[in-house]
C-alpha cells in the first residue's frame, strides 16, 4: 500500500515535530487529536464545489460560441485562437500555484479563485469588445488554472488516508460540471429569453457557491504531517527539491499532456467527425456529451482502484488500448459504430482523474504534490496546445480525417509509455 495511502490525518504540532527516536512523547493533554468530522465533511463539500466549477467556463462558451462571435463581432481566426486560450492559460498561471500556497495556504489560494471565476464570468458577457471578453475569460481561467493544481494538495493535506477515494470524488464532480455545463448551457440561453449573455451569466451563480466553503480555510495555515509551515517552505524546502532530475516527475507530465491533448481534440473536434460521417448535427452532439459523461462514474472508481496498486501501469495500459480501438472505429466505420466509438473515447478520456491519483501517490509530503502537481500540470498543458491546432491543419490540407485520426492514434502510444513510467511504485523525493 502506498505511504500516502497509510497515513493518519493530524493537526497535533508536538506529534509533528518529535523525532523518530522520541518514541515516547505524547500529546499534550487537551491537544487537538486531528481535524473534526464536521471541518472534514465541510472539505470535501468544497472539493466537489470547486471541481463542478473547473469546466463551466470552457464548455459554456464552446456551446455559444457562434453566438458569442456574432455579437462581439469576432473574427474566425480570434473565435480559434479563443479556443485555444484555457491550455495556455492553465499552464502559464498554473506555475504560480505553490508559490501561493506557501505564502496564503492552499484553502485560501483556492477561495481566491473560485472568487476570480466568478467574477471573470459575471464581468465578460457584458464588457462589450473582444479585448475585454479575453481579458475577463483569462482572470476565469486563472483562478481555474490554480485550483486545479490544488486540487491534489488539498486532499493530500487533508484526506491522506483517502487519496483515491476523494481524487475519485472530486475528478466525477469536475466531468460532470463539463457534461451539465456542455447539455445545459442552450436550453437555459432559451428558457431565459435566448440572450447569449444571460446563458453564460448564469454559470457565475455556481462558482459564487463554490467560495463559502473554503472562507473557513482562508486562515488555516497548519502543515500537512511532515511539511514545513508554509514560511519555512517558501526559504528552505522549496529550492531543496529539484524535480526536473526527476525521471518519474516527467513522465507523469508528458503522461498529463498526451491526456489533456487528447482530451480538447475530442471535444473540439469530434462531432464534426461524426458530422461530415452522414451523422446529424444533433446525434453527434449527442455523442459527444455521451464520451463526456463516461467520465462521471469512472472518474469515481479508476482513482479508488489506482490507489490500491503499487504501479498504475496496467489502468495505463488498458486506457490507452480503449483509445486505439475507438480512434481505429472512426478511422474504420465513424458512422457505423458511432456509439461503440463514443464510449471507448470516454473511457480513454479517463487518464485524467488516473493522472490526479498519480500526482498525489507520487510523492511522501503535500510540499512534494504542490511541486508535481504544478510542473506535471502546468508542463503538461504547455505541451498540449499544439494537438487541436495540428489536427485542423491537417484536416484541411487533407481534405478528410484520416490523417488527423491517424495522428490521434498515434498519440496513444507514448502517452502509455509516459503512463507505465509514471506509474512505477517510487517517489519524486527518491529520485530528487
Amino acid at each position: 500500500m502506498p505511504d500516502d495511502e497509510t497515513q493518519t490525518p493530524t493537526l497535533n504540532r508536538e506529534a509533528i515535530a518529535r523525532t523518530p527516536h522520541d518514541t515516547r512523547a505524547q500529546p499534550l493533554p487537551g491537544a487537538a487529536e486531528g481535524p473534526s468530522p464536521w471541518l472534514l465533511r465541510l472539505i470535501a463539500v468544497g472539493l466537489v464545489l470547486a471541481a463542478l466549477n473547473l469546466r463551466p467556463a470552457i464548455t459554456s462558451l464552446g456551446a455559444l460560441l457562434e453566438e458569442v462571435r456574432e455579437g462581439l463581432h469576432m473574427s474566425g481566426s480570434v473565435a480559434g485562437v479563443l479556443t485555444s486560450v484555457p491550455p495556455l492559460c492553465f499552464a502559464v498561471f498554473g506555475v504560480m500555484a505553490p508559490r501561493l500556497a506557501r505564502r496564503f495556504g492552499a484553502g485560501a489560494v483556492v477561495c481566491a479563485g473560485m472568487a476570480a471565476i466568478a467574477v471573470g464570468l459575471v464581468v465578460r458577457p457584458y464588457i462589450g469588445s473582444t479585448a475585454g471578453f479575453l481579458a475577463a475569460s483569462a482572470l476565469a481561467l486563472m483562478g481555474i488554472a490554480v485550483s486545479n493544481i490544488l486540487m491534489p494538495v488539498i486532499v493530500k493535506r487533508w484526506f491522506p488516508d483517502r487519496v483515491g477515494t476523494m481524487t475519485g470524488l472530486y475528478s466525477m464532480a469536475l466531468a460532470l460540471g463539463t457534461a451539465l455545463a456542455a447539455a445545459l448551457t442552450v436550453p437555459v440561453t432559451g428558457a431565459l429569453g435566448g440572450n447569449w449573455q444571460t446563458g453564460l451569466v448564469v454559470w457565475a451563480v455556481l462558482a459564487a457557491v463554490a467560495v463559502l466553503p473554503w472562507i473557513v480555510l482562508v486562515r488555516d495555515r497548519t502543515p500537512a504531517p511532515g511539511q514545513p509551515a508554509p514560511v519555512a517552505a517558501n526559504a528552505t524546502e522549496a529550492p531543496a527539491l529539484k524535480i526536473t532530475r526527476s525521471r518519474t516527475a516527467w513522465g507523469l507530465a508528458c503522461f498529463f499532456g498526451l491526456q489533456a491533448t487528447a482530451a480538447y481534440i475530442t471535444m473540439g473536434w469530434m462531432p464534426q467527425i461524426f458530422r461530415d460521417a452522414g451523422v446529424s448535427a444533433g446525434t453527434a452532439g449527442l455523442l459527444l456529451a455521451v464520451t463526456m459523461a463516461m467520465g462521471v462514474p469512472l472518474a469515481f472508481v479508476i482513482p479508488r482502484v489506482a490507489s490500491r496498486l503499487k504501479n498504475q501501469g496496467p489502468i495505463v495500459v488498458v486506457l490507452g488500448l480503449c483509445g486505439l480501438i475507438g480512434y481505429s472505429g472512426l478511422y474504420l466505420a465513424p458512422a457505423a459504430g458511432a456509439w461503440a466509438w463514443a464510449l471507448l473515447l470516454g473511457v480513454a478520456n479517463c487518464a485524467f482523474p488516473l493522472a490526479l491519483t498519480m500526482i498525489g501517490m507520487r510523492a511522501r509530503s503535500g510540499a512534494g504534490v504542490v511541486r508535481l502537481s504544478a510542473f506535471a500540470q502546468s508542463t503538461g498543458y504547455l505541451l498540449s496546445i499544439p494537438g487541436p491546432l495540428l489536427v485542423g491543419v491537417l484536416y484541411q490540407h487533407s481534405g478528410g480525417w484520416g490523417l488527423p485520426i491517424a495522428l490521434m492514434a498515434g498519440l496513444m502510444i507514448p502517452q502509455m509509455v509516459a503512463g507505465i513510467l509514471a506509474g512505477r511504485d517510487r517517489t519524486i523525493e527518491d529520485e530528487c
